[in-house]
């Protein structure tokens, strides 16, 4: 829930309290129940609230610890997200002599930390973006979240630094170098438009890395604390299992995730695909007593020979677990205009055709609910997609080589025919970057390192942050039980056959099958399908040329004139060697730069 944002000094100036309120006013659709602006000294915090957990105004924030007053306070935040585990942080808290003057857990965090320190992460369940102001030392502490499904962005110039839960806010408070990081360009078109931390595709915006503390003294100096990277090996603990107890313990930290997630003080839906994923989600809340659960599909009209929506089967979960369910049917002609929204709601560029899905199914259910659960991740945890198996190569040394083969959307070589030259880096820094994770200790096999690769960071800068960008861009706050982190260590101990089984997610399957239709347990994988993208069609079309031919566009000089020509000519034609749309990859990052005033 929420957006945050701030500015701390250190030359002795004092913070720049407009740039706070612009960055506060394009976080507005983040937490459109409230606002908030503080500033002391040599630092100034934003807030804008979505009210889920303490509906009264005593969870209202920027929120100070010792009533508020210069004399009294301690620690002055601001706080993204949600810790599940918050009451339970509080009846601790208390017997440790706190005393709490309000129900949130925005409260519980700040105590928490004046109780633990920075240490304090590691007792927080949950998903959150934070910065904090400790008045006793001037420092200001950020953190993140294991999985990095929350957001926050760094701006940094000279004499100080800005942050914020988008990088568009950024932008609105100006100042930021928005030159293309060479670098983060390669990663775009070679990893499907996925920038890892702390690169963004602007030099002058990073992002702080998931489960990450950043400690930033009075001067400028900081220092970082990565709190938490799971083992991918098999563990004593784990020796002996069998394939069915596997499937047991999955399922229990599985439903204890869903239940976790359940905490609010507002209703709880569920994005329900019909797929194996949000299938579980659905039954395992059915399984803890919810009734008329609100549950809400989208699709689109087909197109190219391809089917647009699955609402066969989201319609026989509703059915059989009783959900107030709804579903979005999206003309062809209206894409167009959606993407327009979607590309503004985007914190970066991304190319998922399902992220146009999610920014339109978000608007409906913020109609009806505050929150949802998502089945976002599973995919990457479990070894859902189809190219893990070619990944479980017995020689760790062909490894790295199998995953570019598996992942990679382009060759450094092919990138040296679409850019231009002044924008290609020097080496080949998308492989480079794969290898050094690959190599890294701490994964057993070949497939777990991949697997670790893809959830630490992969899955992080695409998927996750695309369901955040999108749902929150309507002031809807979406959870997501595969990324709880008690399951995702149980799932990199996981012996990797179990989970390339049945085609992948073998262990999940099973889990599946306990609560499931085998129709749905069974049926092939599905995505968000959006034809009049994936094939180039249209107004889409119309609007893609448009960007490519903008003025700007060809002032900016990063794609080779031939090669854009040559898209253009074909527009359906030009296949990466993941099957994406070669126009659409490249038009995307041209729109995004151009809806969001770079030039």
């Amino acid at each position: 829930m929420c957006g945050l944002s701030g500015e701390i000094r250190f030359d002795g100036g004092r913070p720049d309290t407009d740039a706070v309120r612009r960055m506060n006013d394009r976080l507005a659709p983040r937490g459109p129940d409230g606002e908030g602006l503080w500033s002391r000294g040599p630092v100034a915090l934003g807030h804008r609230r979505l009210k889920i957990i303490d509906l009264s105004e005593r969870g209202a924030q920027p929120m100070t610890d010792g009533g508020g007053t210069a004399d009294s306070a301690t620690v002055t935040g601001v706080f993204n997200g949600c810790l599940y585990n918050y009451r339970e942080l509080r009846q601790e808290l208390r017997r440790l002599g706190h005393r709490f003057v309000s129900t949130s857990d925005t409260e519980v965090l700040i105590k928490a930390y004046l109780q633990w320190g920075t240490a304090c992460v590691d007792r927080f369940y949950g998903m959150f973006a934070f910065a904090l102001n400790d008045h006793r030392t001037g420092q200001l502490v950020l953190g993140r979240d294991r999985l990095g499904i929350k957001p926050l962005y760094l701006a940094a110039a000279p004499g100080r630094l800005r942050f914020a839960s988008s990088l568009p806010a950024l932008l609105a408070a100006g100042d930021v170098d928005t030159s293309i990081d060479p670098v983060a360009l390669h990663q775009y078109l070679t990893w499907h438009a996925t920038v890892a931390a702390p690169r963004t595709i602007l030099r002058g915006v990073t992002k702080l890395p998931p489960a990450t503390v950043r400690v930033i003294e009075p001067d400028g100096t900081h220092r970082d604390h990565r709190y938490w990277q799971p083992s991918y090996t098999r563990r004593p603990e784990h020796h002996g299992m069998s394939p069915d107890e596997w499937r047991d313990a999955v399922l229990e930290a599985l439903r204890v995730a869903v239940r976790r997630r359940m905490v609010a003080d507002v209703p709880v839906g569920v994005l329900l695909s019909g797929g194996l994923d949000s299938s579980l989600i659905v039954a395992l809340l059915a399984e803890e007593g919810q009734r008329d659960l609100a549950t809400f599909s989208v699709g689109f009209e087909s197109g190219g020979g391809e089917e647009g929506d699955e609402f066969r089967y989201s319609r026989l979960m509703a059915e059989q677990f009783a959900t107030d369910h709804h579903e979005l049917m999206v003309p062809s002609t209206e894409v167009s205009d959606a993407l327009d929204s979607a590309v503004a709601a985007m914190a970066e560029p991304m190319v998922s055709h399902d992220v146009i899905a999610f920014h339109l199914l978000s608007q409906k259910v913020a109609e009806h609910v505050k929150v949802v659960q998502s089945g976002q991740g599973a995919d990457e945890v479990f070894a859902g997609y189809h190219w893990y198996p070619k990944l479980a190569v017995p020689d760790r040394e062909r490894a790295a080589d199998a995953y570019a083969e598996a992942y990679f959307d382009r060759t450094h070589a092919d990138l040296a025919r679409i850019v231009q030259p002044h924008m290609l880096p020097g080496e080949d820094v998308s492989d480079r970057f794969v290898r050094e994770h690959m190599a890294a200790p701490g994964a057993e096999t070949a497939l777990d390192a991949a697997l670790r690769l893809d959830t630490h960071v992969m899955l992080v800068d695409d998927p996750v942050k695309r369901v955040d960008n999108m749902t929150m861009d309507w002031g809807l706050e979406a959870r997501v039980p595969f990324l709880d982190h008690e399951l995702v260590e149980l799932a990199a101990a996981c012996p990797p056959e179990l989970k390339l089984a049945h085609g992948g997610k073998g262990v999940l399957k099973e889990a599946g099958r306990k609560l499931l239709p085998a129709e749905v347990v069974d049926r092939p994988k599905g995505y968000f399908p959006v034809p009049a993208i994936k094939h180039m069609a249209g107004p889409v079309l119309d609007r893609v040329r448009d960007a490519l031919d903008a003025p700007e566009a060809k002032a900016r000089g990063i794609f080779r004139e031939e090669y854009v020509a040559r898209l253009l000519a074909a527009p359906d034609e030009h296949r990466t060697r993941r099957g994406a749309n070669g126009l659409w990859q490249v038009a995307l990052l041209e729109l995004w730069l151009q809806k969001h005033g770079i030039r």
